[in-house]
């Protein structure tokens, strides 16, 4: 009880000396970790580190970036969108119109990807793909500066997305309609069409025996019959 009672005295002598400890809440081990991960959360989203000049405002993405991310997360469910492979690379050049076919060929394409990104890399990143953009637009655009070059290959990809390629369409072609035509088969091959067009089915592929007693092409087949078959007559009781 002694003890006790000096740990209160000590207590007592503590607070009057500094009345703020008295006031300040104290506050669980387990806030203090909320705390510090809320605030990295908040720092990544932000692009910055814990007390950067930009941790209160986030980083807007400017229309390039947007679209670059846009093609590295194309066709790829676990992508992030910070990195883009040659595959996607090679779309974005040619949906965006980068290739054109006379100064910017797939061929370059490709060897410009394979300059810029890192040799232990399969990805580049954003700032290795604006380097790779640069490479490309001094070559498209010879009469144009530098600057005034990359500019006009940003302006192609600003805003775009990935062109999902829909069915494809049958070419209408005179070879595979003069094999498709029923109507200039001959031999066999005739035979398995009607006039139509449609197939017979199983009387176009085998021959059926007429069983029936008529010559083929006999028109009056069956006449007979109802001649002499007459309906049978109910007397009234």
């Amino acid at each position: 009880m002694a003890d006790q009672k000096d740990n209160i005295d000590d207590f007592k002598v503590q607070t009057a000396k500094h009345p703020h400890i008295a006031s300040a809440s104290l506050r669980p081990h387990s806030e203090h970790s909320k705390d510090r991960a809320s605030k990295r959360l908040s720092s990544d989203s932000n692009g910055t580190s814990e007390g950067g000049m930009g941790s209160s405002t986030p980083v807007e993405l400017t229309a390039l970036e947007e679209s670059f991310r846009r093609f590295a997360i194309h066709g790829d469910t676990r992508a992030t969108g910070k990195d883009l492979h040659g595959k996607n690379w090679s779309k974005l050049c040619k949906d965006c119109g980068v290739i054109d076919g006379k100064n910017i060929t797939l061929t370059d394409v490709d060897i410009v990807f394979s300059k810029v990104k890192k040799k232990t890399c399969r990805t580049i990143t954003f700032d290795e793909f604006k380097v790779a953009l640069g490479e490309l637009a001094r070559k498209k655009y010879k009469e144009k500066t530098g600057e005034e070059a990359e500019a006009e290959v940003f302006k192609l990809i600003e805003g775009k997305a990935p062109v999902i390629a829909g069915v494809t369409k049958a070419v209408a072609s005179p070879t595979v309609s003069r094999l498709t035509d029923t109507t200039k088969f001959t031999g066999s091959h005739k035979e398995r069409f009607d006039n139509t067009g449609r197939g017979k089915g199983k009387a176009g592929r085998v021959d059926i025996v007429d069983t029936s007693g008529y010559v083929p092409g006999y028109k009056h087949r069956g006449s007979y019959e109802k001649k002499i078959t007459k309906p049978t007559e109910t007397k009234p009781m």
